[in-house]
């Protein structure tokens, strides 16, 4: 019985770092969610329809074969924009899969002060692993941008599902934040 672990919240909030520290923590695998939107970029433009098919072909494809497998789980982060029902669908997609074959899902939600995803949005582990965000204007101003495009947290209450925390990491370590998640779900 596969455990699928979600963590989302906005740009640059630790997601990824998160999710490296919750897999040393609990020998899920990880994958964060530019792995699957970098290689279709080396074809095609990022807002092109090939390049959003691609990116959810792979996605989906490894939650479904995961999900059937013998692996312990998987960790995944996901930017959600809690006022498109399109992003809720996508995650009762995946909630579904795991459902299907008795698996468990939990969402982990992240939320940190603007001036703290700032700074963050400069670390080296995020321009190591994340190619589209080395040019540091162009990722400020999507930052920036998406606040007043998107709501990336959720207003208390909103998400019902049994196995979900918010954890506000503004103060927190990843390695602290991955330990919280942890006990919170027994992985």
């Amino acid at each position: 019985m596969a455990k699928f672990v979600l963590i989302c919240g906005p740009q640059a909030v630790g997601k990824m770092t998160v999710g490296q520290e919750l897999a040393k923590l609990t020998r899920l695998k990880f994958m964060h969610n530019h792995e699957t939107i970098d290689l279709p970029l080396k074809f095609f433009e990022f807002k092109s329809e090939q390049r959003e098919r691609l990116t959810d072909l792979f996605r989906f494809s490894i939650f479904e074969e995961v999900a059937k497998s013998d692996l312990k789980g998987m960790i995944f982060t996901l930017m959600w924009a809690f006022e498109r029902q399109e992003d809720w669908d996508w995650v009762q997609r995946i909630k579904d899969i795991y459902d299907k074959e008795n698996g468990e899902f939990y969402v982990v939600e992240l939320e940190t002060t603007l001036e703290e995803r700032l700074k963050r949005n400069k670390t080296e582990n995020r321009l190591k692993n994340k190619p589209t965000k080395r040019d540091l204007e162009f990722s400020e101003k999507e930052l920036l941008k998406s606040v007043d495009k998107h709501r990336l947290n959720s207003y208390e209450g909103e998400v019902k599902y049994e196995n979900y925390i918010k954890i506000n990491n503004t103060n927190i370590s990843a390695e602290d934040t991955a330990k919280i998640i942890q006990e919170k779900f027994k992985l």
